[in-house]
Order: structure tokens, then C-alpha cells, then sequence
């Protein structure tokens, strides 16, 4: 009787035991997300908030990429493409620091945030898990498996869903579910465009004359570190070169937070010989010289890379798309020993002018960041890894307005950027190339082709980060708010797939464009509304007015010589609610900006007056322009519309651009 009280007892036990591994290893969702991106908690938050069942993984330990790993300097472009999610993400901001809208932050703050968006929606997450294995049938993703990212054996996880997204800057689980795509730079003759391929230009460059021979004038002596030795190519040939990777660094000056830099183990100051030969034809004169200095809040900074050398590691990231993770570990280790041994370069070394090290000894590493990771980013800013190919490949001609797409899930608006991809001897003189800055056009939209694959190779995954671009056109999207909108855009899409059971590529896009709209912060909050300048219907033009293209919100907006008679006038439609809202008109600030405006605001009610000097607004971050609250105001449905008009009698260009209503309740 005992033995058998005993065996039962050991085969309950075991069968718990069972259970309990079969709880840890195997896992079934309706969404299962790879990377942990911000892309990747906005895409868990939407579809969460939809009903479904998300599952989040990651191989690393920290929620938000690059957005809370050190990019605190948000790259705006125009605030017209930040929607849903992405902009409650930087008004929660704006919260934290006491404004409206904050575009400049620092990284424990952006860390809080997104997780506070998993810990609201009750998401799951498996963090510290790499990908190993992707199980695939009838042209679908059946499954994944997972290890524990430091391991090379051990026990696996499965997981299996109705739906895939992979959010991860690198692309693994498009590539391992066998979608097609580019890794480098198309020739310009790939798609027509032509700022694609090798190109020898102006940006982030030395001067003439840096000798890159160890010994100068000595070829036989061999190249100083960090230059390639393989020849140049014709401007606009393609090739598998990956623009450089660096770290947005973070550093404080506030003495009580303060950690000093101190000299990397495997220091070594060769490594440097080139940023002492370029700053003997331009001799050092501030810190700002090499690096882009960022100030952040609480005396903290978002360093990025400035001219010939700098913080971008040219060149040593080309393996890094197709590495495995161990060799990503040692090309991210490569990174971070360099940059640190570049900061003590600056600081210590004799080659700098005194003053100079004495500025940057100032500054250390932040006490109150990155405490599980030697208070270092263990974000590595993958500017561009893998990159889809779909049916719709964004390209130049989408960037400039040539081609325009009608499936839009998500706007770009930045300057087709390209940081340098090799550095090369010219004429006996280091040069480095791949640098393109070309900007100057309007917000464009993004096509929901572009990010899910071809329906013949995958029909449930969906692809917002590593989407199907050229290179050059990527250079554009590829910004944390674009990201997370088409992380939204792709988590709604998701959940229309899984509940009509269809492909992802089968997706009513304009129901999917209709639930954005409707529902822009996924959870039933109350929508913003706006009036832009250019809804003919809800706006009135009085005097003389003019189109201008310069850096407002959205496309274009009106302005004016201020005059007696010049007035701009916006009024809701039908479709505004009344109630308690914040108002905002949007201000894009010129040289020749009128000092002060008027603003008339009928509540429906009452009228109300208000003058804004501004001279006083204050703009902060890669903008030149913003939203000026005008106050909390009950606005009123009835006979007579509430309106807002906008006019000046002070000297210089009155701008009429955009008036928006934000409901209160957002606001708490």
C-alpha cells in the first residue's frame, strides 16, 4: 500500500513537474512579437488593447531600443508624421517634465514609460531569449524557437501564433522565416534613384590632407587603424557595406551623479591617430568640434557623431546583419571599447589642448542610468541591418513626391540620411564615404506593402522596422516615431488578419487606416482634433496670404505680411464634440516671424481674447516649430460654432498653420 501511495505520489509529482516545464517551454498566442523595440511595445500595446493575447521577446534585457538606449534627441523631421501611440509616447513625456510635448529626454525615463505601457496592458514578455529556429508550412509561420540568449545549448522554447511581427532592428525573424531581403547599398541604377551606391561626398568629412600611412608619406609602412585599403568605386555602384553604428552617448556633468572616465582595459591610443592628424589641419576649438553635444535634462547629454572622426565606428559593423548573436556580442563589444577609449582619448591624451581635456573632465557616466549594465547603453544604434523586399519597395521617389502611394499606414518625413559607410584612400588622403544628407520635401506616406512580405513567401508576418526600402529611402523612415507608428499600424493590421482570418496581405487597409484614425491611442481614449490650414471647408483666409514650404506641420502653411485685415479663421465641423479641451496653434518660427499674435476664441458661448508674444515661446529639440497653448477653454455646440482666429498688428510674416484640440481628459 505505501509503495503504491509512493508511486502515485512520485507520478503526480512528475506529471506536475511536466506541466510546469510545459508552462516555461511551450507558449501560444494570437501576436507573438520578436524585439523589443519601441516599435515592438507600441505594436504590444495596440494589439493587447484590442483583446488579443501578446507575447513580447527579446534577446536583450531592456524595453524601448534605441529610444530609451541613449537617442534622447528625438530625429523629428515634422511632427505631422508622429501619431496614435508615438505621440502619446512624447506627451507622457511632456508630462513628466511638466510640458506638452517633450521631444528631448533622458533614457531611465523613456525605459519607465514603455514599461509602463506593458505593465497596463498586462503584457507578456520573454526577455533574454534569442532566436534559433523559425518552423514554417503552406507558406506560413507556424512557429519559432528560443534559447536563452548566452546560451549555445540548453532547453528550448516553443511558440506558436496566428500572427508573427518581427520588430527587431536586425530582422532575424524575417530572415529565418525565409522572406527576401537587401543587405547594403542598391546601385542607383536598381530602383532610378540617385543618391543610392557608393558616393563620395562633402558630409562628416576630413579635411584635405590627412596622411593615413603610419609613417607619413610611407605607403610601405602600412594605413593607420580604421581605413580600408580597397578602392573606390564609381558614385552610385552598389555593394554590401552597411552605414557605420555608434552609441548615443550618455554622460552627466552633475557632480553627485557623476562616474569619471576611465581608461578602457584594452585601451589603446593608436586607434586615435587619425582624429590628431585631422585636428592638426583644423586645430581643436570646443568639444563640439568632434561631437554632436546634445544637452539632455538633469545635466545629462545625447552625443552623437560629428565630422572627419568621431563616435561612428566606419566600417567594423559590415558582418554585423548576418552575424549570429556571439558574433554581434564581440562586434557591440568592439563598439563600446572604442567609444570609451575615444572619451578618455579626448580627455587625457597631450594631443588635445588642455582647455579642451579640462571641459571634458567635467563630464562622466550617469549614476542614475543603465544600472544593470555598468551604466552603459547596452544599445548598440543599428542604423540599418537587413531590409525587406515587398511588393511596394520605398524608394527615392517616394521620399521626393514623384511616387505617392495610396495604402498609407504611417507618414516619413526626415532627410534621407546615411551616415558614412567606409573610410578610403583618395589621392593619397583619407576620405571617408557613404555620407548623404538630402532633405528639403514634404511629408510622404509609407505603404502597407512595404511592411508585410510577399504573399507567395510569408502571409502572417509583418515587418515595421526592417521594411521593404532602398537603402537611401530607409535613411528617411528609419526614426524611433516612424517606427512606432507603423509598429501601431502593424499590430492593428494584425489583429483584422486574425480576426477575418485572413493574410496579412489580404487586410482591408481602409478599415485599417479607419481604426487608426478613430481609435489613434488604441485604448478608446478620446481623439485629438485638428484643423489644418489646408481643410478648405473648416478654414477662412481674409487678406493676403501665401503658401510656404518651409519647416511647419504637415505639408505646407499660410502666412501673411502682418496687416490690418490679414486673418485666418478655423471652425470645426460637424464631427466636433463639445467639452473641456487644451488649445494649441502651431508655430513655425522664421527669421522674419511676427512678434506677437491675436487669437479670437468663440467657445460657442463666450469670446475670448489672447495675445501670445512670440518672442517668448520657447522651441526646443531638432525643430524649429511647435504647439503654443493657448489655454483650457469649454467649447460649446449650439447655434453659434466655436472658431479660433488668429490675427497680428505687430510687425514681420503672421503664420497661419494648424489648430489643435486636445480633450482635457488627456491632459490628467
Amino acid at each position: 500500500m505505501m509503495m503504491r501511495k509512493t508511486l502515485l505520489m512520485t507520478i503526480g509529482l512528475l506529471t506536475m513537474f511536466w506541466h510546469l516545464v510545459k508552462g516555461q517551454t511551450d507558449r501560444k498566442v494570437d501576436l507573438c512579437i520578436y524585439g523589443a523595440t519601441s516599435a515592438g511595445v507600441i505594436a504590444a500595446y495596440t494589439a493587447s488593447q484590442a483583446g488579443k493575447s501578446v507575447l513580447l521577446i527579446d534577446p536583450g534585457t531592456r524595453v524601448g531600443g534605441l529610444s530609451s538606449g541613449g537617442l534622447g534627441q528625438t530625429d523629428i523631421g515634422n511632427k505631422y508624421v508622429v501619431t496614435g501611440l508615438a505621440l502619446d509616447f512624447y506627451r507622457k513625456m511632456g508630462k513628466h517634465y511638466g510640458s506638452f510635448e517633450q521631444w528631448i529626454f533622458e533614457p531611465k525615463v523613456a525605459e519607465s514609460i514603455f514599461k509602463d505601457y506593458l505593465a497596463h496592458a498586462g503584457i507578456q514578455t520573454l526577455m533574454g531569449l534569442r532566436l534559433i529556429g523559425v518552423e514554417t508550412a503552406h507558406r506560413s509561420i507556424k512557429s519559432i524557437t528560443l534559447l536563452p540568449s548566452e546560451s549555445r545549448e540548453g532547453k528550448n522554447i516553443t511558440v506558436t501564433a496566428n500572427v508573427f511581427m518581427d520588430c527587431s532592428y536586425e530582422g532575424d525573424l524575417m530572415a529565418k522565416a525565409g522572406v527576401s531581403y537587401h543587405v547594403g547599398r542598391e546601385s542607383n541604377s536598381t530602383y532610378g534613384e540617385t543618391i543610392n551606391g557608393v558616393q563620395l561626398l562633402d558630409g562628416h568629412q576630413f579635411p584635405d590632407g590627412v596622411d593615413p600611412y603610419r609613417i607619413k608619406g610611407d605607403p610601405g609602412s602600412g594605413v593607420l587603424w580604421g581605413i580600408s585599403t580597397g578602392p573606390l568605386k564609381e558614385n552610385g555602384t552598389g555593394d554590401a557595406k552597411v552605414q557605420a553604428y555608434n552609441y548615443r552617448i550618455t554622460l552627466t556633468n552633475v557632480p553627485e551623479n557623476r562616474i569619471a572616465i576611465t581608461k578602457p582595459h584594452n585601451y589603446d591610443a593608436t586607434n586615435y591617430e587619425l582624429l590628431k592628424r585631422q585636428k592638426e589641419i583644423q586645430p581643436w576649438k570646443s568639444i563640439q568640434d568632434v561631437f554632436i553635444w546634445s544637452l539632455m535634462p538633469n545635466g545629462k547629454t545625447d552625443i552623437n557623431n560629428r565630422n572627419g572622426f568621431s563616435t561612428d565606428m566606419i566600417g567594423m559593423n559590415w558582418h554585423y546583419p548576418e552575424a549570429d548573436f556571439f558574433e554581434r556580442k564581440e562586434i557591440i563589444q568592439a563598439h563600446e571599447d572604442y567609444t570609451k577609449g575615444l572619451l578618455y582619448f579626448v580627455a587625457n591624451d597631450r594631443s588635445v589642448p588642455e582647455p579642451i581635456r579640462s571641459e571634458f573632465k567635467k563630464w562622466g557616466y550617469p549614476k542614475d542610468e543603465y544600472l544593470d549594465n555598468g551604466h552603459w547603453s547596452p544599445q548598440l544604434y543599428i542604423r540599418e541591418a537587413r531590409r525587406m523586399i515587398g511588393d511596394v519597395v520605398m524608394t527615392q521617389d517616394h521620399c521626393q513626391g514623384r511616387k505617392v502611394v495610396s495604402d498609407g499606414v504611417g507618414y516619413a518625413a526626415y532627410t534621407m540620411d546615411s551616415h558614412n559607410c567606409d573610410r578610403v584612400i583618395v589621392n593619397g588622403m583619407v576620405k571617408n564615404e557613404g555620407n548623404v544628407e538630402v532633405g528639403g520635401f514634404s511629408p510622404f506616406p509609407i505603404s502597407y506593402r512595404a511592411i508585410v512580405p510577399k504573399k507567395e513567401e510569408i502571409n502572417n508576418l509583418l515587418v515595421p522596422v526592417c521594411l521593404s526600402a532602398s537603402h537611401i529611402a530607409f535613411g528617411s523612415i528609419r526614426m524611433e516615431p516612424v517606427f512606432m507608428v507603423l509598429g501601431q499600424s502593424a499590430a492593428v493590421a494584425a489583429c483584422e488578419a486574425i480576426d477575418n482570418k485572413t493574410a496579412v496581405q489580404d487586410v482591408d487597409i481602409r478599415r485599417v487606416q479607419k481604426i487608426l484614425r478613430d481609435n489613434p491611442k488604441a485604448d478608446g481614449r478620446r481623439a485629438d482634433y485638428i484643423i489644418h490650414v489646408d481643410d478648405k471647408d473648416q478654414v477662412m483666409l481674409k487678406g493676403t496670404w501665401r503658401k510656404s514650404a518651409k519647416k511647419g506641420y504637415g505639408m505646407s502653411y499660410q502666412e501673411a505680411d502682418s496687416s490690418p485685415g490679414a486673418m485666418a479663421r478655423f471652425t470645426p465641423g460637424k464631427d466636433f464634440a463639445g467639452g473641456k479641451y487644451m488649445l494649441y496653434s502651431y508655430f513655425p518660427r522664421t527669421a522674419e516671424s511676427t512678434e506677437s499674435g491675436t487669437f479670437i476664441i468663440h467657445t460657442g458661448k463666450t469670446r475670448i481674447e489672447k495675445t501670445i508674444n512670440f518672442k517668448e515661446v520657447n522651441i526646443l529639440g531638432q525643430t524649429t516649430s511647435t504647439w503654443v497653448a493657448l489655454g483650457e477653454y469649454a467649447f460649446e455646440k449650439g447655434r453659434s460654432k466655436p472658431y479660433v482666429e488668429i490675427t497680428s498688428d505687430a510687425k514681420g510674416i503672421l503664420a497661419a498653420n494648424a489648430i489643435l484640440w486636445v480633450p482635457v481628459s488627456d491632459q490628467n
